[in-house]
């Protein structure tokens, strides 16, 4: 019997995870089922990969060796079936990730222009932090993502999409005494005792704080479902302020009525958002493609959010 890709696969898997249980969950199959490819894995090459002598994980000098060369075929692989896959352009099963604080917003007009310029594309989406997203997409599940640039990560092609300006949000009352003064608020110059920030992990917290140039720690709010129209319902009743993306103004002034809005004295703070992938070589056409649909639904909800803001 010859090596296959799927004991491959799973073995870098396991060596990656270091836990049989976490690799079968990554490939989708069972625990056994994972141990018996290994297992066949080590039966065809002839020697242990994997040191079962006690509890703690670890590869044998073998299997060290079979990592670094299933790595570079599975990495030759991926490539040849993404270059065979994107020659007709934006078409096919496509797996997209997009980071909380920017999908509940950009996504129902991105839809509206993917159906009608691409209505074959198949469109498989997943919503999580940037740190999940980038595993994924460096693990292959994922074929692109959006989120706030520059990524961090090496590796990768990165497609700015549109800048998302920052706006100071508070109750209606707090926005009317500001806008009474004449001068516009500067992040520098914010209360942080009243800052109320996404929990951890969130991107839009550290980018928040990054503005108003401190590293202090805000007041966090640590809800299990902690999300930006939870912040924005609470900021709406009173209990503090928080910066909001410009993109996500129109759609959370209209579910919290007592949600007001104001600018930033210039220069105004933003974040950039932009569309990543793997640099993988081969056909790129889909990734542009994909790139223009989505700067442009971007663009269009930032501007409806600047005639609503001012």
């Amino acid at each position: 019997m010859n090596v296959t890709l799927r004991q491959l696969s799973y073995f870098v898997a396991l060596a990656e995870e270091r836990h049989f249980g976490r690799a079968a969950e990554r490939v989708h199959v069972t625990q056994p089922a994972l141990s018996t490819q290994v297992r066949e894995l080590e039966e065809r090459l002839g020697s242990a990969l994997v040191d079962r002598s006690d509890r703690s994980f670890r590869l044998t000098p073998a299997g060290d060796e079979v990592l670094a060369s299933a790595r570079r075929i599975m990495g030759e692989v991926e490539r040849m079936e993404t270059a065979a896959r994107w020659q007709d352009g934006l078409s096919g099963r496509l797996k997209l990730g997009m980071i909380p604080t920017v999908a509940p917003y950009l996504l129902p007009r991105a839809l509206d222009l993917i159906r009608a310029r691409a209505a074959s594309l198949d469109l498989r989406l997943r919503e999580a932090r940037t740190e999940p997203l980038l595993d994924a997409l460096a693990d292959g599940a994922l074929d692109a993502a959006v989120m706030a640039l520059p990524s961090g990560r090496p590796g990768l092609v990165e497609a700015p999409l549109f800048s998302d300006r920052f706006v100071l949000a508070a109750g209606r009352d707090q926005v009317e005494d500001m806008r009474a003064t004449g001068a516009a608020p500067r992040p520098g110059e914010l209360d942080m005792s009243r800052l109320l920030l996404l929990d951890e992990g969130h991107c839009l917290a550290d980018q928040a704080l990054e503005v108003c140039g401190t590293s202090r720690v805000a007041t966090r709010v640590d809800l299990a479902a902690s999300s930006l129209p939870t912040l924005c319902g609470l900021v709406g009743a009173g209990y503090g302020q928080t910066l909001l993306p410009e993109i996500a103004v129109s759609t959370e002034a209209a579910a919290s009525p007592q949600l007001a809005m104001i600018r930033f004295a210039e220069p105004q703070p933003a974040r950039m958002v932009g569309l990543v992938r793997r640099d993988l070589g081969g056909p790129d056409g889909w990734f542009t493609d994909l790139a223009a649909i989505l700067a442009e639904a971007g663009t269009a909800q930032c501007e409806r959010a600047a005639r609503a803001v001012g």
